[in-house]
């Protein structure tokens, strides 16, 4: 996959969902409904059309009912491979395919996704663009498979290797679902393997493999369309009939039959991980397919037992027995068979047969008290909201109905879906425990750090995973420049032809309304009404600024603490006041700020904001609560040591900051100062640097002025007002030179790296167009150089990037990748060169494609209420105007070649730079040496 953001979340409590196909719509609510219109071409493409015009834009999802099931044992990640492939080329569209499009026609990136039952593809465009999206799709499915050549596929092989060795080889805990999966499904069952496959299997695949499995897979037949968005359903039915229509129906695929698995007994295995610093006990059952009626249950009891103050695994693990600080349990339904597993990472040096003592405490707890109606309302209430998640977008519409279709054979079936979950009964959630847990055969899994044997489950068996070895020179050689030869599949028009764009979408940019409170607090709105829902942040100034460096994670713990309870609510009472009015909390401190967020029916803001302003101005200071967070704290701190990419971050941050600036901490604090804050710490903070003065209240969605400052009454006149002076930071400069440092992680399997140098503050007028001007270095992912020249060209990363980050305070420049450990030299060196010819080598057709992308995509600019949200935050954080996105617009209309340019002369400085390498000195140190920085800097283990 290469990138997925979910939108804010969306609760919707009456909600209706009819069909065009049929002649009756069940509409029980006038207030939220999708419609849809569902038609089927001759060649079988399902098609499912609906129409939402409150944004100009459309999204275009292609799925297939492909996945790593329908894969061959010895011949695994196939599905994930034509992820990747299909973005490449087609025979209309060229080189660069669908990537190069998105990237002039202002769409949000053309994007995929593999599971074990499906492949998608999917792209946001303005509504200008649909025609081209749907020519593009249409080339995709009926005139691809001819572009892909043996370098095209050699090629992707280690883009997709890469992106194994990042999720999977070089992250603690990264087989352990390799480890399940291999002994919970017997051997030949197709999720037996991973969905990302072996890389001998990728390596392996064989030009011959590939097209049969294009050919058998990837049919009309096989393949759902669904646009949504602000869309003319005749002209786009027209559309749809003219592209895809005489691309050939394939063979018939068969019914994949359900595969549910029965254990014959418990297996228990363990591995020493290198990346881990904490024990993981996974346990795992074989439970049911997706859509079983057992299912909701399921979901039911995994949250109960699990989430929650009142959760009794919760009770016995976390307050109890203090083992961890969190425990996990989903229920994973797919296709043909459904696991349910429960995740506990446990603190430091803690034995797993004591978690597992405690898990088996807390069933029983469960056992003899069930769930009441009112807890199981609750959630109940929780996992509807859940549901609807995705509705907020076009794009999240066009998933939810393509779903359906392919797994339920009708996007109505939301309906009945809708009605199972409400449906659950006390008496289901105790049936489905007793079915498939109570008693039953599971897979138990210990993940251990290195040379701690000592703390698996007892009985336990060494799991068979396949490490890579590092070898020099290991890859095979490819030519990406060489241009594949073919004939032409034969079409009834000329295909070469790119649709037209049509009439350009008016940019929409919401009205700001803007208020100051008597105390100071600044509230900035947009009311929104497309939903009943608002979504809010109050964001207080200060956060890592206003702490001491001696005892950096003041601010954190907290932003923390104060949804552990209120002076009048116990931390359970608060957590249940906020879940019976279907709304969410949070507190979380950032380097500037700390904020607290949520998302409410608007109905229920009123009652929300009461409990904001109980948890703002009445803290309940618990004493255990915040031993708990403390132990937590310290033990993802301790984690972290172990994850290369949290390395990175933190390394960079020092070395680009330097001792004398806080910002140079990461604000979770180090294991010592954690330890040294006491209760009093927290309290001193919030005594001294809370304050209305330097607050801004952010509110967007269905509620009007009036009501949101009214809502905000008690906090204006309760809060003592302080005055309060943030700190001016010493700002850090650019080296002399440019510096190569080294972190050593032995075993690495990828080099990550962090390279960069202070930059610009937000506020400063040059911020947007540098940013501008990076999109064709970094900014712009598969339209960028730094993209093009590593992954596409070379296959030395699944993903590469640059980008100005700053703050009303600081900035920064940072290109940051994975890189394969093998080539660690080869790719910085290849940066480096990227960097010093940018500038120089910039032209008209990168300003025409930066212009297009740039001015184009603001038609999506705020689409969903996060969107809004941002927009509220940029104006009142940077002191930008309510039009600001009609500004930039006129920015970037009026830049020149010469302007990026002189940005970049200004701005990309490649020998006064950072080079961080996070990696395996053993192998890669020493060459580095070569890049002509002098010998490069070891930050640990100085005795190598």
């Amino acid at each position: 996959m290469k990138h997925l953001k979910s939108s804010l979340l969306v609760l919707l409590v009456l909600f209706t969902i009819s069909s065009c196909k049929q002649n009756e719509t069940k509409d029980t609510s006038p207030e939220f409904k999708v419609d849809y219109e569902k038609f089927t071409l001759d060649n079988g493409l399902q098609v499912i059309l609906h129409v939402d015009r409150s944004d100009p834009v459309a999204a275009v999802a292609l799925t297939a009912h492909v996945g790593s099931a329908r894969e061959k044992e010895g011949r695994t990640g196939f599905a994930h491979l034509f992820e990747h492939l299909l973005f490449l080329e087609s025979e209309n569209l060229g080189k660069g395919g669908l990537d190069q499009m998105s990237a002039r026609i202002g769409g949000s990136g053309a994007n995929g996704s593999t599971s074990r039952d499906r492949t998608n593809y999917f792209q946001t465009v303005p509504k200008d663009a649909l025609e081209k999206m749907i020519w593009a799709e249409a080339d995709k499915l009926g005139y691809f498979i001819n572009t892909v050549t043996e370098p095209v596929l050699a090629k992707e092989k280690q883009v997709v290797k890469n992106e194994k060795r990042q999720r999977v080889d070089n992250q603690p805990y990264g087989h352990n679902s390799y480890v399940i999966n291999k002994n919970l499904y017997p051997e030949g069952h197709p999720y037996s393997w991973e969905v990302i496959g072996s890389l001998e299997d990728l390596q392996n695949a064989t030009l011959a493999d590939v097209k049969e499995f294009f050919r058998r897979w990837y049919v009309p037949n096989n393949v759902t369309l669904t646009i949504a968005g602000d869309i003319d359903v005749e002209q786009t039915k027209a559309w749809v009939k003219k592209y895809f229509d005489e691309i050939p129906r394939g063979e018939d695929i068969p019914k994949i039959e359900k595969q549910p698995v029965n254990l014959k007994s418990s297996k228990r295995l363990y591995y020493e991980d290198n990346f881990a610093r904490a024990p993981r006990l996974t346990m795992t059952w074989p439970t049911v397919y997706q859509y079983h009626p057992d299912s909701y249950a399921l979901s039911v009891l995994s949250q109960y037992l699990t989430q929650g103050k009142k959760a009794p695994l919760y009770k016995v693990l976390v307050e109890d027995e203090q083992l961890t600080s969190n425990v996990r349990m989903y229920q994973n339904s797919s296709e043909i068979a459904g696991q349910l597993a429960l995740s506990v990472t446990a603190f430091d040096q803690t034995d797993l047969n004591d978690v597992a003592s405690a898990i088996q405490d807390g069933f029983k707890d469960f056992e003899n008290n069930g769930i009441s109606e009112k807890d199981l309302n609750r959630i109940k209430a929780g996992q509807e909201t859940n549901f609807y998640q995705g509705l907020s977008s076009v794009l999240g519409k066009g998933f939810q109905l393509a779903q359906y279709e392919i797994f339920a054979g009708d996007p109505g079936f939301i309906n009945q879906d809708v009605k199972n979950i409400l449906a659950v009964t006390p008496e289901d959630v105790m049936r489905v425990y007793n079915t498939y847990i109570k008693n039953k055969n599971y897979i138990a899994t210990s993940f251990v750090p290195k040379n701690q044997k000592h703390l698996v489950l007892d009985n336990s068996q060494l799991a068979n995973v396949v490490e890579e070895k590092i070898v020099e020179g290991a890859e095979e050689s490819f030519d990406p420049s060489v241009v594949a030869t073919y004939e032409k599949t034969p079409s009834s028009f000329d295909r070469s032809v790119e649709p037209p764009y049509g009439e350009s979408p008016e940019l929409n940019i919401p009205e700001v309304w803007k208020e100051e409170l008597s105390s100071g607090i600044k509230v900035y709105g947009i009311e929104n009404d497309e939903v009943p829902l608002v979504q809010f942040e109050m964001q207080i100034a200060g956060g890592l600024l206003l702490e001491n460096k001696d005892k950096v994670g003041v601010s954190n713990l907290l932003a923390n603490l104060m949804t552990k309870g209120t002076k009048n609510k116990t931390p359970e009472e608060l957590e249940n006041a906020i879940e019976s009015l279907g709304a969410s909390i949070y507190a979380y401190a950032t380097s500037d700020n700390i904020t607290i967020s949520g998302t409410t029916l608007s109905k229920h803001f009123d009652a929300t904001m009461d409990l904001v302003t109980e948890i703002l101005l009445e803290p309940r200071w618990d004493e255990k609560e915040f031993d708990l967070l403390k132990q937590s704290t310290i033990s993802g701190i301790q984690r972290s040591k172990a994850n290369p990419n949290s390395i990175a971050d933190n390394e960079f941050s020092k070395l680009l900051y330097g001792d004398n600036n806080i910002l140079a901490y990461n604000n979770n604090g180090t294991e010592d100062s954690v330890n040294s804050i006491s209760m009093m710490d927290l309290q001193d903070y919030y005594n001294t640097n809370l304050t209305p003065k330097l607050t801004n209240m952010h509110v967007v969605g269905a509620i009007s002025r009036e009501k949101v400052v009214n809502a905000l009454q008690s906090i204006n006149n309760n809060w003592e007002v302080r005055d309060v002076a943030l700190p001016e930071l010493p700002m850090p400069l650019y080296p002399e030179k440019s510096i190569v440092y080294f972190y050593d992680v032995p075993g690495a399997k990828q080099s990550v790296i962090r390279f960069g140098y202070p930059a610009l503050q937000a506020t400063h007028k040059d911020y947007y167009p540098a940013t501008v001007m990076n999109y064709r270095l970094g900014g712009g992912s598969f339209a960028s150089q730094l993209t093009q020249q590593l992954r596409e060209g070379k296959g030395y990363t699944y993903g590469i990037s640059s980008r100005f980050n700053g703050t009303a305070h600081e900035g920064y420049f940072r290109i940051g990748s994975g890189i394969r450990t093998n080539v660690t030299y080869e790719a910085t060196s290849l940066v480096k060169q990227i960097l010093e010819d940018y500038g120089k080598n910039y032209n008209q057709e990168d300003l025409d494609v930066t212009k297009g992308f740039t001015i184009k995509s603001t038609a999506r600019a705020f689409e969903t209420l996060g969107a809004k949200l941002n927009m509220l935050s940029n104006i009142s954080n940077f002191g930008l105007d309510d039009d600001y996105a009609n500004q930039r617009q006129a920015i970037v209309s009026e830049m020149t070649v010469e302007d990026v340019k002189a940005l970049a002369e200004d701005y990309i400085k490649p020998n006064q730079m950072i080079y961080l390498i996070v990696g395996d000195a053993a192998t890669q140190l020493d060459k580095l040496e070569g890049l002509g920085f002098s010998k490069p800097i070891l930050l640990n283990h100085k005795n190598l």
